[in-house]
């Protein structure tokens, strides 16, 4: 009895202690300090951001969202206890909250408290603080926006700061509001709580870069921020990965390809050991490795070894000829590239190992890996496989990518671990993907797209990846889709039609929706797609320096001919241009964006970007955010003094011969400095039925062009963008231009 007593007196003690010590360190009363413990030592909560959350001066609104049941206990046990908390009918209800309801005051949500918003913006203006739960939805729908609209309107009409919340970890605990087959439950998962710094709705308009900005998007924005915020960057790719593996499963399917099959999340990380291994004795930590192979379970265990090992993977562009490789290899550095005799021969690259070779570097096989492996190498790395060989720093590179070249000489692009994890879940936070979702990938991994969104991005939020070796299999690809079943696909505009042409009514039937970008989207691409598959075109732009993704369309932000809106975390500038009086030159601020360039004149040295990057854009911007690309400033045409959009001038051409490609290009000219040349697949174009149309539809005779080149088909890059040097390079031979 007296044991017992004791036993109870210091737990008691040590739950007084701690509570005290939260009270200290957070800042909230005894009593919210004694009811949060149980949340904090549970679950191992990360809750720094809650003190200058709770600092805010009045008028403020805390918008949280709301992922689970808990949410509410947290924040009423966390935030000053004179915060009015607007709950939803079951939180009001629940008989276990009634503790926590205890500690502030609290209301029902009902129609009359949002919608009819009075009475809280009196409680606003009399100092007062809001709590209120949205959703956790990042793709809302019209009755879940209308509170983006109202809090923004309340907070307006009482000057109030707002501070987004979330946190993260809670859609995985077992009373979680998501569906578990969307997230699989934990009983002790680590939870973080991530608020960001208080803005007024004011403040948030100005810093959205764009004029005129609705109200209701300024807050959508910026509480996909804190969602944002609520993942750890600094976990870097490896430990990300470990982190999805845990999350899901490790004896979860998570990849596969046409050759070696299936792979779980052990078994993949398990490879990824072996082979890491064998990396480090080839190269030193920080040392950029490249890798080429196509999309397959190699590839990734190639790329995820190396990232184990601290060594830099740079992705070889092999569709870019012998000579860009050979200048890659300088320019990068590199000394070894990893690849496979069988996909060499079978690709007909024997030129670009030669002249990988040629450039001084050594070219290393994974079929001798493969035959050199011991079984206690593999049972060894079995054991270990979610320990990296070498320790982690996100701030460090990962990547080195090369840029298209679709306008000229490709650069190297250096990405770190932290540009492409923030990336990925920057994607995330505007596009509603679960690991119910399968992803085939058929963009290689050289390109940016097709290594940042069809590769890591599946793997770290637990989407099963199936990958497809080359896109450019028109017939095999909707064969392999209607056997595969996905869900998501990725591809550009010249590859989905391609698809169309060869593809079944019910190939594609299995897809929610198809992410496109590198290339504008047709709107007969579009229309095909819809009717024949009844699959939507997610629209997006990137750039390699933005790992890739910049802006997407989505379910609840989408129109058509847009790229839709910016990644929350991104910021945006728009530099005037000299005869372009509707768009600017686009720059670009962001976790996303690279460490910098590797330039052929200096080899191997990073030159840091800093701070905002010049796309060479020019784009547009609507009231709700939406951008339009007008064009690169390298493919504007300078003619008579005028600056005139190529692309603008291909949108027209696109109208009037709708289901052929067009390319237009620029090419000297004595009189007015340069001329618009049309290299078009259309068998029937001719200038003159182009003059009529534009003439018809109100097109500046500038924007014409008077020349057209006919191919059977127009030059394509390996990411499946248009080759416009090649296109250029066409004109002016069949032109006779070269000559002159």
């Amino acid at each position: 009895m007296i044991l017992a007593s004791a036993v109870l007196l210091g737990v008691a003690a040590a739950i007084t202690l701690a509570a005290w010590y939260l009270t200290y360190d957070l800042g909230i009363g005894f009593r919210q300090a004694v009811l949060y413990l149980p949340f904090k030592l549970a679950y191992r909560v990360r809750d720094s951001a809650m003190r200058q959350a709770r600092e805010v001066d009045a008028a403020v609104i805390y918008v949280i969202s709301h992922q689970s049941r808990i949410e509410p206990a947290l924040m009423l046990s966390l935030l000053p206890e004179q915060t009015l908390h607007i709950l939803d009918e079951a939180s009001a209800r629940s008989h276990w909250l009634e503790p926590w309801r205890e500690l502030g005051r609290t209301i029902a949500f009902n129609a009359e408290h949002v919608f009819v918003s009075r009475r809280l913006v009196r409680v606003l203006r009399g100092k007062g603080r809001l709590a209120v739960y949205i959703p956790d939805t990042v793709e809302p729908d019209v009755k879940s926006f209308r509170l983006f609209r109202a809090i923004a309107r309340i907070a307006m009409q009482a000057d109030a700061k707002i501070v987004p919340i979330f946190v993260s970890g809670t859609r995985y605990l077992p009373f979680s509001l998501t569906p578990a087959e969307q997230a699989p439950r934990s009983l002790f998962p680590g939870l973080a709580i991530a608020a960001l710094a208080p803005m007024t709705v004011a403040e948030l308009l100005q810093r959205a870069g764009y004029d005129n900005t609705t109200t209701a998007n300024a807050l959508f924005d910026r509480f996909a921020e804190a969602r944002l915020a609520g993942t750890d960057l600094n976990r870097g790719i490896f430990y990300s990965m470990v982190d999805a593996a845990e999350r899901f499963g490790a004896s979860r399917v998570i990849i596969e390809d046409v050759v070696a099959g299936p792979l779980s999340y052990r078994r993949l990380m398990t490879g990824v050991r072996v082979l890491g291994k064998r990396f480090e004795q080839m190269s030193i930590p920080g040392e950029a490795v490249g890798v080429l192979l196509p999309n397959s379970n190699a590839m990734v265990l190639s790329l995820l070894g190396l990232i184990s090992a601290a060594r830099v993977a740079a992705m070889v562009n092999y569709t870019a000829g012998p000579a860009n490789v050979a200048s890659a290899m300088k320019t990068a550095a590199i000394k070894t590239v990893i690849s496979s005799r069988a996909f060499v021969q079978k690709a007909d690259l024997a030129e670009v190992v030669a002249a990988i070779e040629q450039a001084g570097t050594r070219v290393v096989w994974l079929e001798d890996i493969n035959q050199s492996i011991s079984t206690t190498e593999k049972l060894s790395a079995a054991l270990q496989w979610h320990r990296p060989l070498q320790p982690q720093d996100a701030a460090k590179p990962a990547v080195v990518l090369f840029t298209s070249g679709s306008e000229g000489t490709p650069k190297a692009v250096v990405l770190s671990h932290r540009n492409i994890v923030a990336n990925a879940m920057q994607a995330e936070a505007r596009i509603s993907i679960s690991c119910t979702d399968k992803l085939l990938n058929v963009l290689p991994a050289f390109h940016s797209f097709g290594l940042t969104g069809g590769t890591l991005l599946p793997l770290l939020t637990g989407i099963r990846l199936f990958l497809y070796p080359s896109p450019l299999h028109y017939k095999l690809i909707p064969d392999i889709a209607r056997k595969a079943r996905p869900t998501i696909m990725f591809g550009t505009d010249t590859f989905l039609a391609a698809y169309a042409r060869t593809a079944e009514d019910g190939d594609f039937s299995s897809l929610r929706f198809v992410v496109a970008g590198a290339e504008p989207v047709r709107q007969e691409t579009r229309r095909v797609w819809r009717e024949r598959f009844s699959a939507e075109i997610v629209e997006g732009y990137g750039l390699t320096e933005a790992a890739p993704v910049v802006s997407v369309n989505s379910a609840s932000h989408n129109r058509d001919g847009t790229v839709g809106r910016l990644l929350p975390g991104m910021r945006m500038r728009l530099e005037p241009v000299d005869g372009v009086s509707d768009g600017g030159s686009l720059s670009l601020l962001g976790p996303n964006l690279m460490m910098g360039y590797m330039s052929a004149d200096r080899p191997g040295v990073l030159q840091p970007l800093d701070g905002w990057h010049d796309t060479g854009d020019i784009i547009s911007v609507d009231r709700e955010g939406f951008i339009t690309i007008k064009g690169r400033a390298k493919r504007f045409a300078k003619i008579a003094g005028e600056m005139v959009s190529l692309g603008a001038v291909e949108i027209v051409v696109q109208a009037l011969w709708p289901e052929q490609h067009h390319a237009a290009v620029a090419v000297p000219d004595k009189r007015r400095g340069e001329r618009i040349v049309l290299v078009t697949t259309a068998p029937d174009a001719d200038a003159e039925t182009l003059r009529l149309y534009s003439k018809q539809t109100g097109v500046a005779e500038l924007m014409v062009p008077h020349d057209i080149v006919k191919v059977r088909e127009l030059p394509v890059l390996g990411s499946g963008k248009t080759d416009y040097v090649t296109a250029r390079r066409m004109a002016i031979d069949q032109l006779g231009l070269a000559a002159a």
